[in-house]
């Protein structure tokens, strides 16, 4: 009777040695996955305020100024240069139509 209880306990004691084991090994493999996860988001962080800090150089005004006139050809206007829009008669039909007034 004794004997079985001792097989029983030492079973039960190599048991708890493997799980012991097992979950050592588990908690450091986590460990250093959260110390690579950390690593990871830090460098994330740093790269996203490198990309504000582009952003608002890129926004300037001037250099928004020198795109529009650059690629949009866009100009400011001024009294010295005037645009003069004809309208086809069809669409002041269309207007006035509507209830619109050219």
């Amino acid at each position: 009777m004794i004997v079985r209880l001792n097989i029983v306990l030492a079973i039960a004691l190599l048991l708890s040695c493997f799980w012991l084991i097992r979950t050592s090994y588990e908690s450091r493999h986590l460990f250093v996955e959260l110390e690579k996860a950390q690593s990871q988001s830090h460098e994330l962080q740093i790269d996203f305020e490198r990309l504000q800090v582009d952003k608002r150089a890129q926004a300037t005004p001037l250099r928004v100024e020198k795109l529009a006139r650059e690629k949009l050809r866009m100009f400011n206007t001024s009294p010295a240069v005037t645009h003069y829009v004809n309208t086809s008669a069809s669409s002041v039909a269309s207007a006035a139509g509507q209830g619109v007034q050219p």
